[in-house]
């Protein structure tokens, strides 16, 4: 067992393009797993085949992300990071099922609805997107990696609200009874949503920014996390995104996790090792590894 587990993580993208092995093999000589999640064809594609480089520790998610709907332009300040342009893609499901057939393959995602760019007109093709790739975690009985992101400034959507009622209406129960599969990864809601959440069954992962200053207008996670029951906690590092301190500023890797751990038990005033452990059987409950 691990020590540590980065259950999302983007080690298949561009930005460990040059050096990605060795980012993995850090993570591993540390202690820590990694599950690399997909956000088109391309990168789900390219996440199978990197946990299928190493016998243990690697997993993939596959998934087609809102913001791949469409063409579109996002950069530094929205991100976090590089800035890049989206290609429109349609989720195509018997591609996406083909991927699924791999047993490194332990969940379905990055999915939801992203409501940034906030164009009305694409909230419906998102929902439509997200629909299909529930509807296929129902088939094959795979969890939900979860992503959800509001407007920073027009609150006349709620995204919280609008995945919640989508969950309701098409996902089915998991079979043990404790509700819907999936996780809320990057949780960045109130602590409203969070127990909205976790009603349902899901679980709650944070990510690096649970280690900023807070500021008004953003999420307070002392107040979140120590919310949240300790049997539905996740952490996720959303390399190279959102690197915590005191990496903040650098890419972000899988290894920098136990940054996000260590947040979480002082918020918690718990050890850090109650806390990684606990993360560590969440994640293998849920993504059954």
């Amino acid at each position: 067992m691990p020590k540590y587990i980065d259950i999302h993580s983007h080690t298949n993208f561009k930005a460990f393009e040059e050096d990605g092995d060795e980012v993995i093999q850090r993570a591993l000589d540390n202690g820590t797993w990694v599950i690399n999640v997909g956000s088109q064809y391309s990168t789900s594609k390219r996440a199978v085949e990197i946990a299928n480089k190493y016998e243990t520790g690697v997993f993939a998610c596959v998934g087609l992300h809102p913001i791949h709907l469409e063409e579109q332009f996002h950069d530094d300040e929205e991100i976090g990071g590089e800035g890049f342009t989206t290609r429109a893609e349609e989720f195509d499901k018997e591609a996406y099922r083909e991927l699924l057939k791999d047993p490194k393959v332990v969940g379905i995602g990055e999915c939801g609805l992203d409501y940034y760019h906030l164009n009305k007109d694409s909230v419906e093709k998102q929902k439509k997107a997200f629909i299909e790739q529930i509807e296929l975690a129902n088939e094959v009985n795979k969890p939900l990696m979860l992503h959800m992101r509001n407007n920073p400034t027009d609150k006349s959507l709620n995204v919280y609200d609008d995945v919640l009622e989508i969950l309701k209406k098409y996902a089915k129960a998991c079979p043990e009874g404790s509700g819907v599969k999936g996780v809320s990864h990057c949780f960045s809601g109130t602590a409203k949503d969070m127990k909205n959440f976790v009603d349902l069954g899901f679980y709650i992962s944070f990510s690096g920014n649970v280690t900023y200053k807070h500021k008004a207008g953003f999420p307070d996670y002392e107040e979140i996390i120590k919310a949240t029951p300790l049997d539905k906690i996740l952490a996720d590092t959303d390399s190279p995104y959102l690197a915590p301190v005191p990496h903040r500023g650098e890419r972000n890797e899988p290894v920098y996790v136990k940054e996000i751990v260590k947040k979480i038990a002082e918020i918690k005033n718990l050890e850090e090792e109650i806390i990684a452990k606990s993360i560590v059987e969440n994640a293998k409950r849920l993504f059954d590894i």
